[in-house]
């Protein structure tokens, strides 16, 4: 599908300009004049992916024009466009909501238009990630039994349910524990869904996939010029998540000099980005998840007992698939539905298929029986998956 991209702006030179070179990106774009217009068409239904605001409009400027979009599209994508930088104007804008405040595109060396494709790109993948959350979220009401990724009522589940419904609505730093591919991100996005920070932004880092060298500059945004690649400001994730939830995946991957810089924004609730002498302050939750031994980490000298300590005000501990067995056949019925959105195919799951599946140890966990559903679903010439659709290893296991 086409992704459909909305510039406002009053400058008609510029959205001229701007409309045709997002078009031979192979966008759709539509063009209004002013925060008004925007607002009138949202009103009537327009549902662009991602929209194009200036800063300095006439009548409706660009900030009171986001703070109406959030309050009636509080999913909205929204990247500022400005023609210079003005901190005070992105901090305001990033704590309204914003996903992205870049310059505006038309210097000789291009440098404006790859800064705003790399902020349209990852716009487009939180609108996606939004999109399935909500997705599932609408699927959920629907199931009787109330079949999700992991969350399930099974002996070894109840425990961590009942954790999370009594400290949703808390402000205490969580620790996830648990063996990779075991859902510690469903929930950690649950504790989100469920507490008083539901409306403001979730975001993920994953501490492991971001280099050394770039992890702090993620994390608490840089100054343009502090670095070389560093072509605007940006406000990082902590900044942009104000008012709701970080969640550190892998958090036992971060490199020590780093954990001492977290250490300081969770003790002082305040960030500083890279290249800046001002320091931002946010108000966030911290929720953290690692398939390691922290302790043992603390004990090695790898991880800061401080940091430890901080974060682990509450610990959940995930059990494995292995120690959910009544859980794989709700989970197989869970993945099949999603495989009916994603491959476009219906399917269902003989008894003795089902019981391979039930017998199967899952080293990888839910990911894994995920991954083994969607191949299924996509090779099987029948919309019945009986075991010569499973993986040989499953079967001789």
């Amino acid at each position: 599908m086409t992704a459909r991209l909305t510039i406002v702006d009053d400058d008609r030179a510029f959205t001229d300009f701007l409309q045709t070179l997002l078009k031979t990106r192979g966008y759709a774009v539509d063009v209004f004049h002013s925060g008004g217009e925007l607002l009138e068409a949202l009103r009537s239904g327009l549902a662009p992916h991602v929209i194009l605001l200036d800063v300095s409009m006439p009548d409706l400027d660009g900030l009171e024009t986001l703070r109406a979009i959030r309050s009636a599209h509080p999913s909205a994508q929204v990247i500022m466009l400005s023609g210079r930088q003005a901190p005070s104007t992105i901090i305001e804008a990033v704590r309204l909501g914003a996903a992205d405040y870049v310059l505006k595109p038309g210097d000789p060396e291009g440098l404006g238009e790859m800064a705003l494709e790399a902020a349209i790109r990852n716009a487009l993948e939180r609108e996606s990630l939004s999109a399935e959350v909500a997705r599932l979220g609408a699927q959920m009401p629907e199931d009787p039994e109330g079949a999700q990724l992991c969350w399930r009522p099974s002996v070894a589940m109840r425990p961590v349910m009942d954790m999370v419904e009594r400290i949703a609505d808390s402000d205490v730093d969580v620790l996830i524990r648990g063996e990779s591919g075991v859902g510690k991100d469903v929930v950690a996005r649950e504790l989100h869904r469920r507490s008083d920070r539901r409306s403001k932004p979730f975001v993920k880092v994953n501490c492991a996939a971001l280099p050394a060298d770039l992890l702090e500059s993620e994390l608490f945004g840089h100054k343009k010029g502090s670095f070389t690649g560093a072509i605007a400001d940006r406000p990082g994730h902590f900044v942009a998540a104000d008012g709701g939830t970080v969640f550190l995946d892998e958090i036992g991957d971060m490199p020590l000099a780093m954990q001492s810089k977290l250490l300081r924004v969770l003790q002082e609730g305040e960030v500083r980005p890279v290249g800046s002498n001002k320091v931002v302050h946010v108000d966030v939750r911290i929720v953290a998840a690692s398939n390691k031994d922290l302790r043992g980490m603390c004990r090695a000298g790898t991880f800061r007992e401080d940091l430890y300590f901080r974060l682990a005000v509450i610990t959940i501990q995930l059990p494995p698939l292995r120690e959910r067995k009544g859980d794989v056949r709700h989970l197989v019925r869970f993945f099949l539905e999603r495989m009916k959105t994603e491959l476009g195919r219906e399917a269902s799951v003989t008894d003795a298929a089902l019981a391979l599946l039930e017998r199967w140890r899952w080293p990888g966990n839910v990911r894994e029986l995920e991954n083994e559903i969607r191949r299924a679903v996509a090779l099987s010439s029948s919309s019945s998956i009986g075991p010569a659709e499973l993986s040989a290893t499953l079967r001789a296991g």
